[in-house]
């Protein structure tokens, strides 16, 4: 799969929603230290359990407990588990809100600050609509999510997401705007919308398209707009890969594989 294409334009920023309730963003220290752990998934056949292996001649050990997890209208639970990543028998880091009995369990010590959700990807499948839960900073709320992608007509295909049941950006002229990126407002925070749908107007029938949403901690280039923005508006160049770049004030990336199934 290839990488996302980062599309940045100085006259592509507008608000989408004026009227969505502010949030103060949260700054932290200066002094701080960031680590990301990025790990391969597996199967997890049992609801508590552990599981150990080795990276850079180190052992870890990853223990689970969702026997008494509570779950919603998602797949992810919201509260009764945990999960634990413990190296050379201290705590690296921990999910869930069973915390307590995470540390009885694993015998670890070692006092460390709250792990901070920071990217999420996920994969859709539909034909003409695409739908999904999500939250765009770290124990934000959840929204419904639809992305529905109009190419029935080939003069004028049209891309439209929708948060909440209500309408927060539309591309119109897809065939030449098939990349691009956008800026909403979600929950008083910017995010920036990014999609790259050309595998869906050029590709195969069952190709992907991949959107990411991504939530900065700055609004000094964002302005509130009273209608439904139209990026056919914007300006925007594709300039480089996404995995390259960088841009200050990022909080939380969701990334979105959307696949047809015709």
């Amino acid at each position: 799969m290839r990488d996302f294409p980062s599309c940045f334009g100085e006259n592509g920023v507008q608000v989408a929603d004026a009227s969505s309730s502010g949030v103060a963003a949260r700054k932290g220290p200066h002094n701080s230290v960031t680590c990301i752990y990025r790990c391969e998934a597996f199967f997890v056949l049992e609801k508590e359990g552990s599981k150990c292996f080795e990276v850079n001649a180190r052992k870890i050990q990853v223990f689970w407990d969702l026997s008494s997890a509570k779950f919603g209208s998602g797949p992810e639970p919201f509260e009764g588990y945990y999960v634990a990543v413990v190296c050379k028998g201290e705590m690296v880091l921990l999910i869930g809100d069973l915390r307590k009995e995470a540390f009885k369990k694993t015998g670890a010590v070692g006092a460390f600050s709250n792990a901070m959700f920071i990217s999420k990807r996920e994969h859709i499948s539909g034909k003409r609509v695409y739908g999904t839960k999500a939250q765009f900073c770290d124990n934000g709320q959840i929204h419904d999510l639809r992305i529905e992608c109009d190419s029935s007509t080939s003069d004028e295909p049209r891309l439209l997401i929708h948060i909440d049941a209500k309408p927060v950006m539309q591309v119109k002229h897809l065939q030449w705007k098939f990349r691009g990126n956008y800026s909403i407002l979600v929950d008083g925070l910017p995010v920036e919308v990014y999609w790259d749908v050309h595998n869906w107007l050029f590709g195969s029938s069952l190709g992907n398209a991949v959107f990411m949403f991504q939530t900065s901690l700055s609004a000094d280039k964002l302005w509130s707009s009273p209608t439904l923005p139209d990026s056919s508006e914007c300006s925007w160049t594709c300039c480089e890969n996404f995995s390259d770049s960088k841009v200050p004030g990022l909080g939380f990336s969701f990334f979105l594989y959307a696949w047809k199934n015709e």
